[in-house]
């Protein structure tokens, strides 16, 4: 079971080479299993025992089920369908020495940037073109190998092993040709696109890594895999979501965009995005305000969004009282200053979760002078304010073009996800329950 999880993940990875892609990816998934579209722009009609999902921006989704008896509140997760890399600037070709033509690119989130040198790349994600007289956004994949950048050789660097610095405007534009052929790129992507040159307005399209996610390890225990910060995650939460019984909370999966530059955008987790999803939900149930306030506070959020394992040649950056390790299972992520939102409260109800699903756990902090980065928690916390838990799977190289983590670990998460959202989540004078 562990493996055939593992397996679906890679296959879940390979479609999804942009944020568009793994939002599209998921809707296919919910679709298949019966869920139904909804648009903001359109009334919404919920029915009872259906489920249903939305797209903002073509990279952020939420889906959820109406369960068919009353409801306490809401079972959330929040994951991201964004990871560190390289935006391909809409004034694309560059002239460079040597005859040469290149790509202008600019890094989105932070990356190891020298894991991107000397490998395959190519360019997906979306564009918008013209139909109808009107105004259309269409995935698109080069699904081919086309791009690289480079690295100096160590003969003309010598320092190079010693850590030379990376400049974006000039080492990282990945080299499209030998420039024989101008407005080559815009071509090539109308072309993939399906439409005329005329009728391609503009593009949001990102670099990608082109060897695919795969098992390695002695034993295949191991996947390999560019964005498994958070696809990984993501796939777990969704996985867990459709598996889920019918419990007594409605269960809500959101996929964020944006997380890597700060989730401030329409699309984003420090959006109304979700608010505005439950606040519809309420209406179309008929909620009264008061109905909305108990259902707020019968609701527990689960933030997932990848942790650091302890790397085999450099412990000395872990923790050593917390420090998960690979194939250890689900990370529960605590930090003092709340940049995670586990508190007492929330890791002892998420723990029973685990404990109901027979999944082994670990803890997770920064070593104390190493503050790490923010998540989904905070920021979804800050719009509607409910018990939260940041949690995660443990890996290594995270934010370099390829990652390494665990096969079994998310085999792990979507089995606690499954019973999280089959579950009913109620607090009161006597406590919290789930």
């Amino acid at each position: 079971m562990e493996l055939e999880i593992a397996r679906e993940l890679i296959q879940f990875i390979n479609a999804s080479p942009s944020c568009y892609h793994a939002a599209d990816t998921a809707a296919r998934m919910l679709s298949e299993r019966g869920y139904a579209r909804l648009w903001e722009s359109q009334p919404w009609r919920l029915a009872p025992g259906c489920g249903y999902y939305v797209l903002r921006g073509d990279a952020s989704l939420i889906a959820f089920r109406i369960p068919r008896s009353e409801t306490a509140g809401f079972l959330l997760a929040a994951a991201h369908s964004d990871s560190p890399t390289f935006k391909i600037r809409e004034t694309a070709e560059v002239r460079s020495a040597g005859g040469c033509l290149r790509l202008s690119v600019e890094p989105y989130g932070g990356m190891v940037m020298r894991s991107w040198l000397d490998r395959p790349l190519s360019a997906a994600g979306r564009v918008m073109v013209r139909r109808d007289g009107a105004i259309v956004s269409r995935l698109v994949n080069v699904d081919r190998d086309l791009l690289v950048i480079p690295s100096v050789a160590i003969h003309m660097d010598r320092e190079v092993n010693k850590g030379t610095a990376l400049r974006p405007n000039v080492d990282l534009l990945p080299l499209f040709g030998l420039g024989k052929e101008p407005g080559a790129f815009r071509r090539l992507i109308a072309e993939t696109a399906g439409v005329p040159e005329a009728d391609l307005l503009t593009t949001d399209l990102y670099l990608y890594p082109r060897q695919p996610a795969g098992l390695l390890g002695v034993q295949g225990e191991l996947i390999a895999a560019p964005r498994l910060d958070d696809l990984q995650c993501a796939y777990a939460c969704l996985r867990g979501f459709l598996d889920a019984a019918e419990g007594g909370s409605i269960p809500v999966l959101a996929v964020f965009h944006n997380e890597e530059v700060g989730s401030g955008t329409r699309q984003g987790a420090d959006s109304t995005f979700l608010t505005d999803v439950l606040g519809r939900i309420g209406g179309a149930l008929g909620w009264t305000e008061e109905r909305r306030q108990t259902a707020a506070a019968n609701s527990f959020l689960v933030s997932a969004d990848n942790a650091h394992a302890v790397h085999p040649a450099h412990p000395e950056y872990a923790d050593p009282g917390e420090a998960p390790v690979l194939g250890g299972g689900v990370v529960i992520k605590y930090n003092a200053s709340q940049r995670y939102t586990t508190d007492a409260v929330s890791d002892a109800v998420f723990r029973q979760v685990c404990d109901q699903a027979g999944v082994p756990v670990q803890r997770y902090s920064n070593r104390a002078d190493l503050p790490g980065g923010s998540t989904l928690g905070n920021l979804s916390t800050a719009h509607f304010s409910v018990h939260s838990v940041d949690v995660g799977l443990p890996q290594l190289a995270m934010h370099a073009a390829y990652e390494v983590a665990a096969a079994a670990d998310t085999a792990a998460l979507a089995r606690a996800m499954e019973v999280y959202f089959s579950r009913t989540f109620r607090t009161g004078p006597e406590g919290c329950r789930i």
